[in-house]
């Protein structure tokens, strides 16, 4: 081998997404740091790959979160000895999560993975998996470079992301740094599959769910833009930046050099699903007012989030990013050319999950989990 990676966040999809790029190069070995309860999705990930692949792939029981990431002393050891790459992917997202868990995953986690990265006699690059979101509720431009400049938070996900980001520009002293930050991440441009429909598939679920001949109204004016991008392409980003030696020290915002806004989002997910398009909006206002109606409390921290981010007037800039991925062919895909796979997706967790209600009708299930 000549490489070894240890990754953490398996088996998230991110995280899996990470792997699989990784692997792609013959010659790399990945550790992953899997908590216990998650060994068994860890396990089948792996036992999907071709036996190759599977033969490159070691799975070490661990947390993030703990002292020398729930390893023994002799495994710590060891790793330090042999890690090349670390790519720290194990982080909280879900923006419904609470302060105490955020900080756990995103902080305690980050500061135990950069523990490694000190121990490691040749360790090349430390891959931080952050979230364009650490702009908070800025507005206009953001550059790569900047971090905390007294921006307002919206939820546990962002405040503990801006820290742990803190946490890695100081260890990059003597850290060899890398930061990606993606903006809103969905699902595989290619297959669908997303761990969660939350943010922007809020939205296709309200359609699939309406009306066929309903046109649901914008919940804003619809004019900001929306920056998402796929897993997919956010982990063969980040596996291209975290080999390349002239990343270490800088930070690269993964996102779409042409967003569209929330009236363009809504246009083409309504074609994809077979939906009339909006007509007129909502005041965000209200809408916010709507999300409070009792019953949706279970729900109202995640779509209230994400309602916030569609009336954000915020662009990223992305130098960094395209500067060393020039050339490579590692270009995001414009939204409308996977909008029909998020929604044909979407359309068969709700199908399989309405045929599960008809076989157990006293199980209720959250629709977004």
């Amino acid at each position: 081998m000549t490489e070894t990676v240890v990754l953490t966040g398996v088996p998230t999809l991110l995280a899996r997404r990470v792997a699989e790029r990784l692997l792609d190069t013959k010659g790399t070995r990945i550790v992953a740091i899997v908590r216990s309860k998650f060994k068994e999705g860890a396990r089948q990930f792996v036992d999907e790959l071709t036996a190759e692949r599977r033969a490159r792939v070691t799975i070490l029981d661990g947390d993030a979160a703990s002292m020398d990431l729930g390893l023994s002393g002799q495994e710590f050891k060891r790793l330090a000895a042999e890690v090349d790459v670390i790519h720290h992917a194990a982080q909280a997202s879900w923006v419904g999560i609470d302060e105490k868990s955020a900080e756990a995953f995103n902080v305690r986690a980050t500061r135990e993975a950069l523990e490694l990265a000190r121990a490691a006699s040749h360790l090349r690059a430390f891959v931080h998996h952050s979230t364009a979101n650490v702009s908070g509720d800025r507005r206009g431009l953001v550059l790569e470079s900047e971090l905390d400049l007294g921006q307002g938070t919206r939820n546990a996900v962002e405040a503990t992301k801006i820290r742990a980001e803190k946490i890695v520009r100081a260890a990059a002293r003597d850290v060899p740094a890398i930061v990606v930050r993606p903006s809103q991440v969905v699902g595989d441009s290619k297959t669908g599959e997303v761990d969660r429909l939350d943010g922007p598939y809020l939205l296709v679920l309200l359609m699939l769910t309406a009306p066929p001949d309903f046109a649901i109204p914008l919940p804003t004016e619809g004019d900001a833009q929306l920056n998402m991008v796929p897993v997919d392409w956010v982990a063969a980003a980040s596996v291209a930046i975290g080999r390349d030696p002239r990343a270490v020290g800088q930070t690269f915002h993964l996102v779409d050099p042409r967003p569209p806004t929330v009236r363009e989002v809504f246009e083409v997910l309504a074609r994809a699903a077979g939906r009339r398009s909006p007509r007129g909006f909502i005041p965000a206002n209200l809408t916010r007012a709507i999300l409070r109606t009792p019953g949706l409390e279970r729900l109202a921290r995640s779509p209230r989030a994400f309602l916030d981010q569609l009336a954000n007037h915020v662009h990223y800039s992305a130098r960094n990013t395209e500067a060393i991925l020039a050339g490579r062919g590692i270009d995001p895909p414009s939204f409308d050319s996977y909008a029909d796979v998020m929604v044909n997706h979407v359309r068969g967790r709700l199908t399989a999950e309405r045929r599960r209600r008809d076989a157990e009708p006293e199980v209720v299930e959250d629709p977004l989990v």
